[in-house]
């Protein structure tokens, strides 16, 4: 066991002792000195420490304290009721204190609760409540600033991971002082009523056991009361008021003390003010006028200095500010922070910043969140941070992405206007000015936001700029996906399912596949929108393969074999007939027969000639599904299927290629042409 938590169980231990076991009275003494310390440590530290939180555990000191201090209240008095001496301590409070006067130490001792109990504990349990509420109810807003800023990339995931503990932790703190205020409330109440019964009973038993008169009894027990009582209420005082300057302070990172000096005596005006009453007062009334003038020339005085000392920082802050801004001129550019590139970036014209300003209503930041979400949902990746930024270069409407700080599309949009798209089948045409849906090119038109529902109702599809611009990035990021995956990516997806299966981990990595060769395959699955949710399969379809290949195009087709469930789902509608093209046989040979194998890889060394022809031919079987409006979908055998999709990707980019082993037996098919070249 640590020190700290014997000398922890040690505090609590003799406080239960004390309620049960009758102590000497110069423990009592040594015991109540204590006390006054530990009420005077906290006060100082709650009234120094700079962040609230540095005293989380206040509540649960509180209550130490507490129950402390009430089982010294019992030991004194079961000392007073059996043999009037409760020692010193107690004696020269009730004596020295009270002026040895019962009627003075009793007033004394109830101005004392009265202060205590009307005045700190009860505006220190109000601002405690309401302290509590308010930070209750700013969490959800906290915690979006929190997701704005980390999305903007002002923040990184570590640091807002210790914002949100932080926010946690300030509302479980300020939960708890709500509650622990009912402790000093409490305390207070209890001190009042052992006091009464201390006097009563000190009077009857002096009365009855010591032989004394009743102005006798009252006279020297009720002195040993006052002091038990005040000896008692100034340490409960001091941690009430602890208690009040902890959840009143404002300033969650500052030093109090120079905070609150700077606040009272900073305006030098305020002091010519009150200089000019004091001497006022000394000289135009009865008050004391040598007092009156001294304070009247101490508050003009301290005015003037601070008025020259002001004058003299702004100076200084001035000249700093130049030596700054010519230290900044003269020193050599740090190039380093120009070296990073964002992985992905969107950057927007003036017209655009209400949409991503909260402020402003704008909720562009929200949806960025939710395009990371629904990628990491759809493809099992995790989408790095997008960055926002306005750029004035820009026009004023227009936006570009960017993939690792080169452009590689751009759109623009009209503010206060909706886009209109007809699916096919609108029953009316609405007026608007032309334009093209930037995802994928379709025609549209700009309308306005009074011509929405008419348009809504001829059957034109409408949608909001925030909209078009975070369907626009989540097909960006759906595309450029594969390239964005790091070896870092891959690392932290290996990480997270060590924890479930690390037998499955230990046996795959490094000892049959590298983690750049897991990239490889990973990356040639995100290439095609294949989902990596699944790690666990994958990883076992290439724990089962790689021993036996590593070339990772080979072990790419079988894990997507693997996969053959979820492909079937992706492509192949449940209960439902799909047509899709096929491919010839005799160009299957074909293509086999013009692979060559290298120690880099395969590839293809078809006649460009054949090639055009074959390309031709797709074009030709493609269309025939888009005018069905079918996606293009063409099944081939196996093994021709990756050079088949390599052939391919150049001429068309959303061409659907799945071999037979990739499709599950339920799915029913229908062959609407053949590829044949």
């Amino acid at each position: 066991m640590k020190k700290t938590d014997l000398g922890v169980a040690i505090y609590l231990l003799v406080a239960v002792l004390f309620f049960i076991i009758p102590i000497p009275n110069f423990v009592l003494d040594v015991m109540l000195a204590f006390n006054m310390g530990m009420a005077l440590m906290i006060l100082f530290n709650a009234l120094f420490v700079k962040e609230v939180l540095d005293m989380s555990f206040f509540p649960t000191l509180l209550l130490f304290t507490t129950i402390f201090r009430i089982s010294l209240n019992v030991s004194s008095t079961r000392l007073i009721l059996t043999t009037g001496d409760p020692g010193n301590v107690v004696q020269t409070f009730g004596g020295f204190v009270g002026g040895n006067n019962l009627v003075i130490g009793a007033i004394v001792f109830i101005v004392l609760v009265i202060v205590q109990f009307v005045v700190i504990n009860k505006g220190s349990e109000r601002v405690a409540e309401v302290t509590a509420r308010f930070t209750l109810d700013a969490m959800p807003g906290k915690q979006m600033a929190i997701d704005a800023d980390l999305n903007t990339g002002a923040i990184t995931d570590q640091q807002a991971k210790e914002r949100r503990e932080k926010i946690q932790q300030e509302s479980s703190f300020f939960g708890a002082m709500d509650g622990a205020t009912k402790y000093v409330k409490g305390d207070a109440t209890a001190g009042i009523i052992i006091t009464m019964i201390n006097l009563i009973g000190g009077t009857i038993l002096g009365m009855t056991n010591l032989g004394l008169d009743a102005m006798s009894a009252i006279q020297k027990f009720g002195i040993l009361t006052i002091g038990d009582g005040l000896v008692s209420q100034i340490p409960s005082m001091l941690i009430s008021l602890a208690t009040g300057i902890l959840v009143t302070k404002a300033s969650k990172e500052a030093d109090f003390s120079s905070i609150l000096v700077r606040q009272l005596f900073g305006i030098p005006r305020v002091m010519y003010i009150v200089g000019g009453t004091m001497m006022l007062l000394g000289i135009a009334t009865p008050l004391n006028t040598i007092l009156f003038l001294l304070f009247g020339v101490a508050f003009l005085v301290s005015g003037r200095n601070i008025e020259k000392n002001s004058r003299i920082e702004a100076v200084e802050d001035e000249v700093e500010a130049a030596e700054e801004q010519a230290d900044e001129i003269r020193r050599p550019e740090n190039v380093v922070s120009l070296l990073s590139v964002d992985p992905i970036e969107l950057e927007f014209g003036y017209g655009i910043i209400p949409l991503a300003d909260v402020n402003q209503g704008g909720d562009l930041l929200d949806r960025v969140i939710m395009i990371r979400r629904q990628v990491a949902l759809e493809l099992g990746t995790v989408v790095p941070i997008i960055r926002l930024r306005d750029n004035i270069q820009l026009n004023p409407n227009q936006y570009i992405i960017k993939i690792k700080g080169i452009q590689v599309t751009e759109g623009e949009i009209l503010f206060d206007h909706y886009m209109a798209m007809n699916p096919g089948y609108v029953e009316e045409e609405i007026s608007g000015i032309p334009t093209f849906e930037p995802s994928f090119h379709l025609p549209a038109i700009w309308i306005t936001e009074s011509q929405r529902e008419r348009a809504e109702s001829f059957g034109y599809t409408v949608v909001d700029p925030p909209s078009i611009i975070a369907t626009h990035i989540t097909e960006v990021i759906k595309e450029h996906i594969a390239e964005l995956l790091t070896r870092q990516d891959v690392q932290n997806l290996v990480d997270n399912l060590k924890e479930t299966n690390p037998v499955l981990v230990e046996e795959l990595t490094p000892k049959l596949l590298g983690l750049g060769e897991i990239q490889k395959v990973l990356q040639n699955l995100l290439s095609e929108q294949i989902s990596i949710r699944d790690l666990l399969t994958i990883f076992e379809c290439l724990a089962d393969h790689a021993a036996t290949s590593r070339d990772t195009d080979v072990l790419t087709e079988y894990v997507r074999q693997s996969l053959k469930r979820a492909i079937s789902a992706k492509y192949f509608p449940p209960n439902e007939t799909t047509s899709v093209v096929t491919l010839d046989p005799k160009v299957e040979q074909e293509i086999m027969s013009s692979v060559k194998q290298t120690e880099q890889g395969a590839y293809l060394t078809l006649d460009p000639e054949r090639t055009k022809e074959i390309m031709k031919s797709v074009e030709e079987e493609v269309a025939k599904l888009e005018n069905i409006g079918k996606a293009p979908i063409v099944i081939t055998s196996p093994i021709v299927r990756m050079y088949f999709k390599k052939l391919t990707e150049d001429y068309i980019k959303d061409l659907i290629v799945v071999s037979y082993n990739e499709i599950d037996s339920n799915v029913e098919l229908q062959s609407v042409g053949m590829v044949t070249g």
